[in-house]
C-alpha cells in the first residue's frame, strides 16, 4: 500500500502544478472572476484518484512522460466541473465541498455555472493539444472516449437517472446502472486513456477498462457507505443527504453490512482482471483495495 500512496500522491501533486499553470491569474484573457472560481474549483483538494488511474494504466504500458498527465488533468477537470454543478441548488443543493464552501456558496450560482462550464470545455482543449499525444488519432480517440463517458449516455445521463429516482426504491440493476453512469464512466476512461495512450493489445484494453469499471462501481458503493456512516468533518462535506432525499443506493436497498461485502467481492473481482499484468499491476491492486476501505 505505501507504493501506492507514494504514487497518489507524485500523481496528485504534478496534476496540481499543470492545472495550477493552465488557471494561471496572470491570464489577461480570462476574466479574472471567473478564473478565481475555476481556481476554487480545480485546485488545492481531492485525492487525483482519476489522473493516478490515467497516469497509472499507462505505466502498466510503458509509456510515462507528460502525456497521460495532461490527459488525467483534462479529466480532472471534467470531475471538478461535475462537482460544481452537481453542488448547486438545482441538484444535490451542498454548501460544503472537500471541507470548504462550494462554488455558488464561494462566488454565486451564475459564476459557478460558469466556471464549471469553462472547466468542461477546457478538458478537450487539454487532450486535444499535441502536447497530450503527438499522434492526431490518438488524440481523438481521447477526445471520443472522454466525450462518451461524460455526456448523455454517461456522467451527465446518471446524473439525470439519479435526480429521477429519488424517493423510488429501485431494482439493484438500476441503481448498477445509474452509478455505473453517474461515477462508474469517469473512473472506466481513465483506464481506458492510459490503454489508448499506452497501445494496449485488444485483450489488456478490455481488461483494464472492467478494471476501471469496477473500481467506479467500489467506489460509488464506498461513498454511499461514507454519506450512511460517515463524520461530516473527515468526510469533508454533509453526510446522511442520501437518506434525507431519498437517493437510490444499494446501501438504502440492503443496508450496511450487504453493502460491504459487495464492496468486497468486486475488489477481489477487478484483482483478478489485473492477473495478467503480474507484480507490474501491484499498485493498481492497491489502488482498488483503497478505494474499497476509504473513509472520507
Amino acid at each position: 500500500m505505501a507504493e501506492f500512496l507514494v504514487e497518489l500522491q507524485m500523481a496528485a501533486a504534478a496534476t496540481e502544478a499543470f492545472l495550477d499553470g493552465a488557471l494561471s491569474p496572470d491570464n489577461a484573457a480570462v476574466p479574472e472572476r471567473l478564473t478565481a472560481a475555476m481556481r476554487h474549483a480545480a485546485l488545492g483538494a481531492g485525492k487525483r484518484l482519476r489522473p493516478f488511474l490515467v497516469i497509472e494504466s499507462a505505466r502498466l504500458l510503458g509509456l510515462g512522460g507528460d502525456g497521460p498527465m495532461r490527459a488525467g488533468a483534462a479529466l480532472e477537470c471534467v470531475h471538478c466541473y461535475s462537482l460544481v454543478h452537481d453542488d448547486l441548488p438545482a441538484m444535490d443543493d451542498d454548501d460544503m465541498r472537500r471541507g470548504r464552501p462550494t462554488v455558488h456558496r464561494a462566488f454565486d450560482e451564475a459564476t459557478a455555472i460558469l466556471a464549471g462550464d469553462a472547466l468542461l470545455t477546457m478538458a478537450f482543449a487539454i487532450l486535444a493539444d499535441p502536447a497530450t499525444d503527438p499522434d492526431a488519432r490518438i488524440r481523438a480517440a481521447l477526445v471520443t472516449g472522454l466525450a462518451e463517458a461524460a455526456g448523455a449516455a454517461g456522467m451527465v445521463g446518471g446524473q439525470q437517472i439519479d435526480l429521477a429516482a429519488e424517493n423510488q426504491m429501485l431494482a439493484d440493476g438500476d441503481i448498477a446502472r445509474l452509478q455505473a453512469m453517474k461515477t462508474g464512466a469517469l473512473f472506466r476512461f481513465a483506464c481506458e486513456a492510459g490503454a489508448i495512450m499506452g497501445r494496449a493489445s485488444a485483450d489488456k484494453r478490455a481488461r483494464l477498462v472492467a478494471y476501471g469499471a469496477a473500481f467506479g462501481a467500489i467506489f460509488q458503493l464506498a461513498d454511499d457507505l461514507i454519506d450512511a456512516t460517515g463524520d461530516p468533518l473527515s468526510a469533508g462535506k454533509k453526510t446522511g443527504k442520501d437518506a434525507d432525499r431519498g437517493k437510490a443506493t444499494f446501501v438504502a436497498r440492503h443496508g450496511v453490512a450487504a453493502a460491504r461485502a459487495l464492496i468486497d467481492a468486486k475488489v477481489s473481482g477487478a484483482i483478478a482482471l489485473l492477473a495478467p499484468f503480474g507484480k507490474e499491476a501491484k499498485v493498481l491492486s492497491d489502488a482498488v483495495r483503497f478505494a474499497g476501505r476509504r473513509e472520507a
